[in-house]
């Protein structure tokens, strides 16, 4: 049954919220949690259900550090020589004009693909979803498309900007709209649909052809009515990252056992680049409660409640509390952080004093790091083209 599927993963998150983080990166190759990256939350899902044959359409955003991390997909099983892992743009410049050019090229991945049937993901919606029962289900419901979603308690402070689900007696989606965050109760689109190929190269050709593609998700929306659409009920936890305060939160939830029991379950892995770095190192001096720490990092000072990446280093004497350090930033002595992001290669100077609000969380923008080598690929190409201006 598993191998008669195929999956996509959108990369079209609204950015406007969590631009800080994203300036010189996408959305889904932001590191969380110390070790992981968004994106391979939804790759894991994939691969857990057998999955082997996954498009990843992004965005107009620089795609380097994203394909820095997933590579050729080895540490997902994908690095194959049959199917394995594809990136493309989406179709869409904006939402007024479509390019013709990605348009054939995208289509041409869905023609040559062997699978009937597609599972398509979005990477912000971070959970873990056993994408194997929900196909399970969506094949015995005999509908046109299953949509998964989850009931939540807390839309009116959490879910800002997601979609909610109507849902008839039986389980059948209704309707489609936005959580307007003044209800308590809804339920919350996770952006995870189930349908044939031929069913989603339809509604994309019909999309384009009435000038209105920009994504599944909103394919979807237009065709309700037109298309039988049964609802799947998520049960595990959920959060979508689409702004820097859902991000934060996701981070400080991470600090849970429970939080972190249900995301990284001994029956679906969570799967992520692996890189060989020492294990962390603690002074005499360190005092650590309720932190996440990843390998390199370099403790001397107090850590409170925080989330520390590979290579961070708190030197003796600062503070860091409820704060998120990711790779190779720095905390000099005497330096106080309270609810600050610091992104990666950022050095936080002697005795800086630094807090905010957990709902408005200070983010320190990442940092370029430069070496020889950077300078000697400047010297090079300013070499190349002096020359070729003489010649």
């Amino acid at each position: 049954m598993i191998n008669n599927y195929m999956a996509i993963i959108f990369l079209a998150e609204k950015l406007d919220n969590i631009r800080a983080l994203t300036k010189m990166r996408p959305l889904a190759s932001v590191p969380v949690g110390g070790t992981y990256r968004i994106i391979d939350f939804a790759l894991s899902n994939l691969v857990n259900a057998g999955i082997r044959n996954v498009g990843i359409f992004a965005g107009n955003e620089d795609l380097n550090s994203l394909t820095d991390h997933i590579g050729r997909g080895t540490e997902w099983d994908l690095d194959r020589n049959k199917d394995g892992i594809f990136m493309f743009n989406q179709m869409a410049d904006s939402t007024y004009t479509t390019n013709m050019k990605r348009v054939k090229k995208n289509m041409e991945y869905f023609f040559r693909s062997k699978q009937n049937n597609v599972v398509v993901l979005s990477s912000h919606m971070v959970c873990n979803l056993d994408v194997n029962d929900v196909i399970k289900v969506h094949e015995a419901s005999g509908k046109d498309i299953t949509l998964v979603y989850k009931k939540v308690k807390q839309a009116n402070e959490r879910f800002d900007n997601c979609d909610s689900v109507k849902l008839g007696r039986n389980g059948e989606v209704l309707g489609i709209g936005q959580n307007l965050f003044f209800k308590r109760d809804e339920n919350i689109s996770l952006e995870a649909f189930v349908l044939s190929k031929e069913l989603l190269i339809k509604m994309i050709c019909d999309g384009i052809q009435e000038g209105a593609y920009y994504t599944v998700r909103d394919l979807l929306t237009r065709n309700i009515g037109r298309v039988s659409i049964n609802g799947y009920e998520f049960k595990g936890y959920l959060a979508c990252i689409n702004s820097t305060k859902e991000y934060f939160n996701f981070n400080m939830d991470l600090l849970k056992k429970e939080v972190r029991d249900d995301l990284f379950n001994k029956d679906r892995s969570i799967y992520t680049k692996s890189k060989n770095t020492p294990p962390s190192l603690f002074r005499d001096t360190a005092q650590v409660s309720n932190t996440l720490i990843a390998n390199g990092c370099i403790i001397g000072g107090v850590v409170k409640n925080s989330i520390l990446a590979r290579g961070a280093v708190v030197e003796e004497g600062a503070v860091v509390e409820d704060c998120i350090l990711l790779q190779d930033s720095v905390v000099k002595s005497g330096a106080i952080l309270k609810n600050i992001i610091v992104d990666k290669n950022n050095v936080v100077k002697s005795n800086e004093k630094l807090s905010a609000s957990r709902n408005y969380p200070l983010v320190i923008e990442k940092s370029i790091q430069w070496d020889d080598k950077h300078y000697k690929n400047i010297f090079d190409f300013l070499e190349r083209t002096t020359l070729n201006i003489e010649k």
